[in-house]
């Protein structure tokens, strides 16, 4: 292994382009709450940084169940409608069909209602649209054939809420249309028979964060109940609930939480062989039986999957078959009884999932090499557009998450294709692309601002996709630099580290990290838990796997030494890293050789404050120009120690001591408030400075 380097000297380094934020520590508080609810203080803080500080408001996120939920008859307008039309179309002997989509929400949705409907009696088949050829949604091809079927009833999942021509044209026909979608909702909703879409219902519903795969879940159950047939179909469906709600990032809050919950504990003895069969391939094992975690409450999650089991193993495997081949192969999986077929089936995703995983590496460092060899101007433009032939779309939104975390700026990826013409010669050129956004960029409505560009194009806040002519590239990449200024500030223009709260190494145990498991299930608007140690000494660092990841031994000093592995995954360009450093890490288990231990799982790593604060300041003053503004900065004495002081324009004062997470904003020390440092504006604010006096 190669020698670590002794200089801390940033010049030496390449660090993540990151800025931190930090939650504002309430020891007194957490100290209090840890006693009444028998955890860590640490958790304790983490609680309260999610709004949760009374042991009632403990009681409802640790215990679900415990809430009392309202009917989904009485959230959704058009449930009742929708339960009737499918209600008259079993009775009949009627032909439904489902028009699905190719990601793993789709997928799911689709496997769901067919098993309900077939459970129930109806006659029911499926459609799912060629991504390469025709991209998502209901199109009017699908329409035509479904009616040349004789198909009575279209029931679209995950997809239809802007299909308005698709719709209009299968009423023309007499083909009746049930949409069930959460995407979100165009100016002109299309003319079917019933929508059931969450962004219709109040945003206070617990229903408001489901899936696609949540409101077919949601539609099946109500139209087994009405019918009196719900036995035996409950958990089945809860387990593909499940799978599809993680797999599409959809908050883990509300109705999500409480199910996810109970899906979680049902997948490690799934009842469908699909699930059996692709738990063994992907070499998913349950979490041991737990000890009490927290002393007032139940803790029924023994032997249960973790959310990250289905996000970072099951999901891809799915999904990756939706991007590269053919989405029947998934459906085949999760609908079939027969185990020699179902595990065929998940060989199938494991293979193509691996070949998922070698495209990804080759378009992301096409990808890198392309913008670090271009003249891009990120601080200005404030938005990524990256278009190449050759790519494969059906992988280019994972690259665009990737390239998030790299530059910090929402990212546009695209490739050229030729338009689908049965004329040869009038083929043209379209760009087909994905978008991924950061926290302050709505990548929905940057699309719908550059709307008389765009062929066709849909998503939701954080994400979307999108297609164009080819010719249209240029104005595309103008017009959204333009909305990304109107919406961005330099600050925004890094990777968001959100950090809970602080910890030595020392409290890093096996029973801190099983102490988690009473805030799971987390991901999506509940995130697990973040901690960050300063004063770390990296004492061991290689690169290895295929995906160029960092592992490493973390060790601090003080009253209780201590040392620990992590693991930072794609940070191979970061190697090697300082010797001393602050980091920010979840934690994760690790089991080798029958012996588990908590892990590090890095998320940020930044210069050690302790180095930084440990340096002498010198005095001198300076001007310089942040944020189209003018400050004044200079070190002064108080009292026994040397402060920084900025002053603005109008007199403000922002006084800030080494070492310190928080300073002083005002006109006198008398009225000055103290203000978070670990903020963007701030933090950023103060880097200026201290370079501007050569600190």
């Amino acid at each position: 292994m190669p020698d670590i380097p002794t200089s801390n000297s940033s010049h030496l380094h390449r660090l993540p382009n990151q800025r931190w934020q930090i939650y504002a520590p309430q020891p007194q508080q957490a100290e209090q709450f840890a006693r009444e609810i028998g955890l860590s203080p640490l958790l304790a803080q983490v609680l309260i940084n999610r709004g949760i500080d009374t042991l009632t408001e403990v009681q409802g996120f640790v215990e679900p169940e415990s809430l009392v939920l309202p009917q989904p008859m009485d959230e959704f307008p058009d449930l009742a409608v929708s339960v009737k039309l499918l209600r008259e179309a079993i009775a009949k002997g009627s032909k439904i069909a489902i028009c699905g989509d190719y990601d793993a929400d789709g997928m799911t949705s689709t496997a769901l209602l067919l098993r309900a409907l077939r459970a129930l009696g109806a006659k029911v088949d499926y459609a799912i649209p060629s991504r390469m050829r025709e991209g998502y949604g209901i199109n009017d091809r699908i329409v035509e054939e479904f009616h040349s079927e004789g198909v009575a009833l279209i029931l679209t999942v995950d997809n239809g809420i802007a299909a308005l021509g698709p719709v209009k044209r299968a009423r023309e026909l007499g083909v009746k249309v049930i949409i069930t979608d959460h995407h979100d909702l165009p100016p002109q909703l299309p003319p079917a028979d019933a929508i059931l879409n969450p962004k219709l219902i109040a945003e206070s519903s617990p229903y408001r964060g489901l899936a696609g795969v949540g409101v077919a879940y949601v539609l099946a159950i109500c139209l087994a109940q009405s019918l009196q047939q719900v036995g035996g179909l409950v958990n089945p469906l809860l387990e593909l609930f499940t799978l599809g709600t993680i797999a599409d990032l959809a908050p883990l809050t509300g109705v999500n939480r409480r199910w996810v919950k109970r899906g979680l504990r049902l997948l490690p003895h799934s009842q469908l062989a699909g699930i059996q069969a692709l738990i063994q391939v992907a070499g998913v094992q349950p979490g041991s039986a737990e000890t009490p975690l927290i002393p007032n409450f139940k803790s029924p999650t023994q032997n249960s999957l973790k959310p990250e089991d289905i996000g970072f193993r099951l999901g891809p495997r799915i999904n990756a078959v939706g991007r590269l081949a053919d989405p029947q192969i998934v459906i085949e999986l999760l609908t079939t009884d027969d185990r020699d077929l179902a595990l065929q089936r998940a060989m199938e995703c494991e293979q193509i999932n691996q070949r998922r995983q070698e495209l990804c590496i080759e378009i992301e460092e096409e990808a890198i090499a392309w913008c670090e060899e271009s003249s891009l101007n990120l601080q200005q433009e404030r938005v990524l557009v990256v278009v190449r032939p050759g790519w494969h779309h059906g992988v280019i939104g994972i690259v665009a998450s990737r390239l998030v975390e790299r530059y910090g700026v929402p990212v546009f990826i695209g490739t050229f294709e030729d338009e689908a013409d049965e004329d040869e010669a009038n083929k043209s050129k379209i760009v087909r692309g994905s978008a991924r956004g950061i926290p302050e960029f709505n990548v929905f409505d940057g699309l719908n601002f550059c709307a008389d560009l765009l062929t066709k194009f849909g998503g939701h806040k954080a994400a979307g996709g999108f297609s164009m002519p080819a010719e249209n590239l240029a104005k595309f990449r103008s017009q959204l630099a333009v909305f990304a200024n109107q919406c961005l500030q330099p600050e925004h223009l890094k990777p968001l580290v959100s950090v809970d709260v602080q910890a030595d190494l020392s409290e890093i145990n096996l029973e801190l990290y099983r102490q988690i498991d009473a805030l799971e299930p987390c991901g999506i608007e509940n995130k697990a838990p973040v901690f960050w140690t300063p004063n770390v000494c990296i004492t061991e660092q290689k690169i290895v796997g295929k995906g160029n990841h960092l592992k490493l031994t973390a060790s601090q000093t003080g009253k209780v030494p201590a040392s620990l592995q992590g693991i930072a995954w794609r940070w191979g360009e970061y190697f090697p890293l300082p010797r001393l450093v602050d980091i920010a890490y979840r934690l994760r288990e690790n089991s080798f050789n029958g012996k588990i231990s908590v892990q590090l799982e890095l998320l940020g790593v930044r210069l050690a404050t302790g180095e930084a604060d440990s340096r002498p300041f010198v005095s001198g003053k300076a001007e310089f120009d942040f944020s189209d503004r003018t400050y004044a900065c200079s070190l002064s004495r108080s009292g026994d120690r040397t402060e920084l002081r900025i002053r603005n324009s109008v007199g403000q004062v922002l006084a800030v001591s080494p070492g310190q997470t928080t300073g002083l904003l005002g006109n006198s020390r008398e009225n000055a408030r103290e203000v978070d440092l670990s903020k963007p504006f701030f933090y950023s604010l103060i880097q200026a400075a201290k370079n501007a006096l050569g600190i």
